[in-house]
C-alpha cells in the first residue's frame, strides 16, 4: 500500500557550507542544493494530497509575460492516466518510460501554440475581477498583447513565445518541490505527437513538449541521489556591473 512520506532536507557536508561567500544555511540555497534530477522512484511512496494541493496552487500562481498564462497543466495521478502516459513512449525516449508508473505523479506542462487576443482578453477580465486592474484601465492593458503579436507569425503561431512561459512555470515548480522535499525529474524526452493523440481531450489544443515526474527516489537505487552539485563558477555565469 502506497503511503505519503515525510519531507526531508539533504545533508550538506561542512566543507560545502560556504560557497562563493554565500552561506548555504540560507533556506533558498538549501532548497536549491537539495534539488536534483531523480533517476529512479519508489513506487510505494506517494505525495500527500495536502502537498499536491500546494503544488497545484504554486503552479497556478506562476508568473508569465503580460500575465498571459498561455498554458495547461495535466496532473497524472490515477493508474489509468499513468498507463496512458506510459503508452506515449511507444516510439521514442523509452529511457523515461519507467517514471510514468514509478513516480507518484507526473505533470504535463503544455503551451498554447495559437494564443489569440481573444484569449488574452479572458486574462484581462480576471485582472479586473480580482481588483488588480481598475476597470477604466482595461483597454490600456489590452495593449500589452503587442508583446504576443510581436512573436506571432502570419499563420497565428506564437508557440515559441508561449512555450517560453511554460518554462517559467517549470522553474517555479522545481523550487516549490525542493521546498517540500519532493524529488523530481524534468523530461523533455517525451513524444509530443503521441501525447497530443492520447491526451487530446485534456490538452484541448495545447502542445506538451516537457513533463515533470515527481515523487520520492528509490533508496540505494538512484545513482544521482546525494551527489555534489556540478555548476560553473559564479564568475563564469554572473556578471555584476
Amino acid at each position: 500500500m502506497m503511503s505519503a512520506v515525510p519531507r526531508y532536507t539533504r545533508f550538506v557536508p561542512p566543507q560545502q557550507q560556504l560557497i562563493e561567500g554565500i552561506k548555504v544555511s540560507h533556506q533558498i540555497i538549501q532548497d536549491l542544493n537539495s534539488r536534483y534530477t531523480a533517476k529512479k522512484y519508489d513506487e510505494s511512496k506517494r505525495i500527500s494530497q495536502d502537498d499536491m494541493a500546494v503544488i497545484k496552487e504554486a503552479i497556478r500562481l506562476s508568473a508569465s509575460s503580460i500575465n498571459s498564462q498561455p498554458w495547461k497543466f495535466i496532473v497524472i495521478e490515477s493508474d489509468e492516466a499513468k498507463q496512458r502516459f506510459h503508452d506515449t513512449f511507444a516510439n521514442m525516449h523509452q529511457f523515461n518510460q519507467p517514471h510514468a508508473k514509478a513516480a507518484s505523479h507526473t505533470i504535463l506542462l503544455a503551451y498554447d501554440p495559437n494564443f489569440t487576443k481573444e484569449k488574452f482578453a479572458k486574462r484581462v477580465d480576471a485582472e479586473v475581477a480580482s481588483g488588480h486592474l481598475p476597470a477604466d484601465m482595461y483597454d490600456m492593458f489590452m495593449g500589452a498583447y503587442a508583446f504576443a503579436e510581436a512573436n506571432t507569425d502570419e499563420h497565428g503561431y506564437n508557440g515559441s513565445w508561449t512555450k517560453a512561459q511554460v518554462y517559467i512555470a517549470l522553474g517555479n515548480l522545481l523550487h516549490t518541490l525542493a521546498r517540500l522535499g519532493i524529488d523530481s525529474s524534468p523530461m523533455e524526452g517525451v513524444d509530443p505527437s503521441l501525447l497530443g493523440e492520447i491526451f487530446k481531450d485534456e490538452l484541448d489544443g495545447h502542445v506538451c513538449e516537457v513533463a515533470l515526474a515527481i515523487g520520492y527516489h528509490k533508496d540505494g537505487e538512484d545513482y544521482n541521489h546525494g551527489l555534489p552539485k556540478a555548476r560553473l563558477p559564479m564568475d563564469d555565469v554572473v556578471t555584476t556591473l
